[in-house]
């Protein structure tokens, strides 16, 4: 059973994945990886959710609101351990609930190119996202590709 609850990404529990997440995307896209520290991550726009296998930590993801009708997938990240078994779907599922509830008509987001990216993407695709041109402050590179997902 998957528990995914609203938490703080400055919690101590989250750190050792949130560094994982943050060196690995720097490993590879150096300073085109725009993922969110836990200072980002606790903005006042930003929702932040993480999900729970009994009392080991599967994962998180967070929402960032761009405007009253648009929102930006933040920082999805499944632990290795429980890669492959649902946590990124059922993170994405809470993110765009959230979205609807909201009444946004978009979600983007920007992810990057790498190899470690392709089970992302996948996700994203199954989940209905298109590849779409840079929003927001992003600029495009060769590390970077940005997507989309209309809610209305």
């Amino acid at each position: 059973m998957l528990d995914i609850r609203r938490d703080d990404p400055t919690a101590p529990y989250v750190a050792g994945l949130l560094n994982h997440h943050l060196e690995e995307l720097r490993s590879v896209m150096a300073e085109h990886a725009f993922a969110l520290d836990a200072s980002g991550l606790s903005a006042s726009d930003v929702t932040f959710w993480t999900a729970w296998r009994g009392d080991k930590l599967a994962g998180f993801a967070a929402l960032k609101a761009l405007d009253a009708t648009h929102g930006e997938v933040k920082s999805m990240r499944a632990a290795p351990a429980a890669r492959g078994t649902g946590v990124g779907r059922a993170l994405l599922e809470q993110v765009i609930a959230e979205a609807r509830l909201r009444g946004y008509t978009r979600l983007s987001l920007e992810t990057g190119t790498a190899a470690l990216h392709a089970p992302a993407i996948a996700l994203y695709r199954r989940a209905g996202f298109v590849t779409c041109g840079a929003f927001a402050d992003y600029q495009p590179s060769p590390h970077n590709q940005f997507m989309r997902l209309e809610l209305a």
